[in-house]
């Protein structure tokens, strides 16, 4: 008997739908038919050129069921491949791919156009013929919208897809008047970027012309996005189609924006403001059904893809404060331009945290608004993916590619990806693709790199009057409703143009401004200022109690429980060491009310074991972590070991800073000149946000400092490069040298009225150094000291008075000691900027009868903080350096030779005849 006999009986739609499920999830099917199923795909995986099966099984199969399997293996060839033949490009022809979904590629003929096959089943229409298959396939994978999704692991969210794909074979339909408000919002898009390139000849405004369908798109999905209960949306999106997206979407009045067009003065003195296409907003605004919708659109730079990971980090600063019980309530949507989503590896970082505990925001919207050209390179030269999305890939996100010319079709892709997000809480990727009407800016002349695609785009019609036509061919609207909608809405820009330029000022209105309205604008003046830190011996030993007892019932490690208990026995004998000074900081401020972001590589235990935040029970890995223990109406503690990132964790902490500043946001580098990974960060945000955007931050960056005969990438924070950047009153920079100024130092952050980010310098061997310890007084009664003078010296004695920053100060203490030297005095600079020259020069006068000052610093003379103290202090021109010659590395990679040329700079201190120049 034919050992697939069986088949004859069964009938086809059954074991079509088995195959289907085998397909999707091989171990949920039965073990018999799963082996059946593995052979036959055996069998198959080779077909002639004819199409024909494997002959050991065709031979075997009765021909009705092999034809059936044929029809499955179509329809999985249109879920697989059907992306690559749709009708998406709106101005190019497609490339060529092969093989085709020709129905030969499938073993099937022509022939069979007109055979009824129950694998129509699979697709929700029953058993149908083969050419109605086709035809269904065709509409739900190869006309305006193309989805690639069959890479996805989890069968269920592959089932909700096909589900969701099978409703209307994948096409929109919405109702007369949904039509008609596509229609307008299109309009609107359409019509302020006419507006603009009428009144505003040649300015700069980077418009969405090619693109406008992302409007309705976005007004669609936060219009549903509320009835599905989401409250906030956050958005960050470069310059292109900016300006209209902020009118259009989030109600900025366009008055505004022609006062920014017309170059008009700030109102303001404080700050510099920024070009009109990187201003950030925040609104709120009535949706449909009558719910308050809150609005934020990111600054951002001209670093294009550098606002993600800062909106990532908004969105979960607010998720954390206000919505634990429901993330998703907070929508992150991130606009992309497609050079910049394939060409900037800051967009691989951002996707990779999607799903990471510290990170995770339930699911962000990305869409492309694809040009098919960034700035003058094509598409052919910008990337080696077949899709500018294919980094969605990574974790395993839908991605839905649409013509931009098909409003519907936009519309449609967005609520599809928006109802994903809710369902799954993961990304998903839109790809609009779409042209660029003028150059990059409209100042460019994109003929002279793309002249056949300019000579297509100067001919082709804008999408309004697109689906203008459409709608007036179904009988929606006649021939004057968009001259009408186009008339009314001019209108009403003549009007606030007109109201512009009765205004002699430019109003910039801050970002988030509602968060940040109990803070303070500071300048310098103000940032000098002591603050109150001092926190009780009492409540110091309270929290200290807590840190110190890990459960009882429960296995650790004996090395890590001695260690935890050395807390207490720390305070017990009065010499608190620095880690005893972060956990202390930050019980402290927790007890207050305050909460507490930490996050980096290797933080919760500490790249050098300091720090041990995180306890793992030794059985079990259960993380025990004792600062959430503190008190009962406490902030929250977080601290998370982050990917191997530096510029997409520290924009997503800067983003979280932003978001909530009475949390205490730290990022610590595993080494300080890792922080080299998120120069633009520190360029375009933490150095220069408050003047360009109004946006206060209180981050804080720890960064461990100090030559230790590591090499060059493991010595220097690279402190010359943040002090070039400070001026005025844009941010701290600390190198604190005791465990007491480190305390006071971190509470200032949280203390004060007003939130500047700090740079630290923190230390690796003072870290268990045994002179580095202060006692609870200190940290009960003490301050932040900006200077801290020597204390071991009878100032009557000293001949020379050494400045100096950071652990450098106990190499040259020692050295002091063992020389018995007692006419040298160490003053160390623990607050670099703003630079306490005051305080300098009372020291200075202080010590009136020495003989020479010295710059002391352990880095080359080209790094270091010598050129600050130049820039800053005029006394420093005098005085003698002691240093490392310059390099081009931060220090050599012999230890031998770092020993050498560090004690040649530590002999020069106390010895100026030396030679120290190797």
């Amino acid at each position: 008997m034919d050992k697939y006999s069986f088949l004859n009986a069964a009938h086809t739609a059954y074991f079509a739908d088995l195959y289907e499920q085998y397909q999707l999830n091989p171990d949920s099917v039965e073990p018999s038919w799963r082996a059946f199923f593995q052979g036959y795909d055996f069998g198959t995986e080779n077909y002639g050129m004819d199409g024909e099966i494997a002959e050991g099984v065709s031979t075997q199969i009765p021909e009705h069921v092999q034809k059936e399997f044929q029809v499955v293996k179509l329809i999985d060839g249109y879920r697989n491949r059907g992306h690559l033949f749709t009708k998406t490009n709106p101005v190019r022809e497609r490339r060529k791919y092969a093989p085709t979904l020709e129905i030969e590629n499938f073993g099937l003929t022509q022939n069979d156009l007109s055979t009824v096959f129950n694998a129509g089943e699979i697709l929700g229409i029953g058993s149908q013929t083969l050419q109605e298959i086709i035809k269904h396939l065709e509409s739900i994978y190869c006309d305006s919208i193309g989805v690639e999704y069959m890479y996805i692991r989890k069968p269920e969210e592959i089932q909700w897809i096909q589900n969701k794909l099978n409703i209307n074979d994948n096409q929109p339909k919405f109702s007369s008047d949904q039509k008609k408000h596509i229609l307008k919002k299109l309009n609107e898009a359409v019509s302020f970027e006419s507006f603009l390139h009428t009144k505003y000849v040649g300015q700069k405004r980077f418009s969405l012309e090619g693109g406008e369908a992302l409007i309705p798109a976005l007004d669609a999905m936060i219009e549903k996005a509320s009835d599905l209960g989401v409250e906030e949306f956050v958005m960050g999106m470069a310059h292109r189609g900016r300006l209209s997206t902020l009118t259009n979407i989030f109600g900025k009045s366009a008055k505004d924006i022609f006062s920014e067009f017309d170059g008009k003065d700030y109102e303001e003195e404080v700050f510099d403001g920024d070009v009109k296409y990187h201003l950030g907003w925040t609104s709120k605004r009535q949706s449909d059904s009558g719910k308050e919708i809150r609005l934020s659109i990111a600054p951002n730079p001209s670093h294009l893809e550098t606002v993600g990971a800062v909106v990532e980090g908004i969105v979960r600063a607010k998720q954390d404060r206000f919505y634990k019980d429901n993330l998703s309530k907070v929508l992150p949507i991130v606009v992309h331009g497609d050079a910049a989503i394939a060409g900037q590896g800051l967009v691989y970082e951002v996707v990779q945290m999607a799903q990471l505990d510290g990170y995770k925001t339930n699911g962000t919207i990305h869409i492309v608004v694809n040009n098919q050209v960034g700035f003058t390179t094509n598409y052919l030269d910008a990337r080696s993916s077949t899709y500018c999305t294919d980094v969605g890939k990574v974790t395993l996100s839908p991605v839905l590619h649409v013509n931009a010319d098909d409003a519907e079709a936009v519309v449609h892709a967005a609520l599809f990806a928006l109802d994903f997000r809710m369902q799954f809480k993961r990304d998903v990727f839109i790809d609009m693709l779409g042209y660029r009407k003028y150059g990059h800016n409209e100042g460019d002349e994109p003929r002279f790199t793309q002249p056949k695609l300019y000579k297509a785009i100067a001919k082709h019609a804008n999408p309004r009057n697109i689906y203008a036509d459409k709608l007036i061919a179904e009988g929606v609207i006649n021939k004057d409703h968009v001259k009408e909608l186009e008339k009314a809405y001019k209108d009403s820009l003549e009007e606030k143009l007109d109201a512009s330029r009765k205004e002699d000022k430019t109003i910039i209105t801050e970002f988030m401004a509602s968060t940040w309205e109990q803070f303070a604008s500071v300048d310098e003046v103000e940032m000098m200022k002591p603050v109150d830190t001092k926190v009780s011996k009492d409540e110091l030993a309270k929290i200290t109690k807590v840190l110190s007892n890990l459960p009882e019932d429960k296995k650790f490690i004996r090395k890590i429980e001695r260690l935890v208990q050395s807390r207490q026995k720390m305070f017990d004998d009065n010499q608190l060491d620095w880690a005893m000074a972060e956990h202390l900081a930050y019980g402290s401020l927790l007890t207050e009310g305050y909460s507490v972001r930490i996050s980096g590589q290797d933080v919760e235990r500490g790249t050098f074991s300091h720090r041990h935040a995180v306890v793992k029970v030794e059985d079990s890995e259960e993380e025990i972590i004792l600062h959430n223990n503190i008190s009962d109406k406490q902030g929250n503690f977080y601290i998370y070991n982050s990917l191997l990132s530096e510029y997409g964790v520290v924009g997503f902490d800067y983003g979280y800073a932003m978001a909530s500043p009475k949390t205490l946001t730290i990022w610590e580098a595993q080494f300080g000149d890792f922080s080299n990974g998120a120069q633009i960060m520190l360029d375009q945000y933490i150095s220069a946000g408050e003047d360009k955007w109004k946006t206060q931050n209180g981050l804080v960056m720890l960064l461990p400092h100090g030559y230790e005969g590591q090499g060059a990438e493991h010595s220097s924070a690279r402190m010359e490069r943040y002090l070039q950047l400070c001026a005025k009153d844009n941010m701290y920079v600390a190198d604190c040298t005791t465990p007491e100024n480190m305390f006071h130092l971190l509470r200032r952050q949280m203390k004060s009225n007003f939130r500047k980010p700090l740079i630290v310098f923190t230390p690796k061997s003072l870290l268990r150094h045994p002179k580095c310890v202060s006692t609870v007084d200190s940290f009960a009664n003490g301050s932040f000291k900006m200077v801290i003078d020597d204390e071991a010296v009878n100032v009557n004695k000293v001949k020379s008075l050494v400045f100096l920053t950071g652990k450098f100060y106990y190499d040259l203490d020692e050295e002091r000691e063992k020389l018995g030297r007692d006419d040298i005095a160490f003053v160390r600079i623990e607050q670099l900027f703003p630079l306490p020259v005051e305080d300098i020069k009372k020291v200075i006068e202080k010590y009136n009868g020495v003989d020479e000052i010295v710059w002391a610093q352990e880095e080359p003379r080209n790094m270091g903080a010598y050129s600050h103290m130049l820039m800053h202090l005029d006394e420093a021109k005098t005085f003698r350096l002691a240093s490392r010659r310059a390099y081009g590395a931060p220090a050599a990679g012999s230890s031998t030779r770092s020993k050498k040329r560090h004690q040649e700079v530590i002999d020069y201190v106390f010895d100026k005849t030396k030679n120290n120049q190797r």
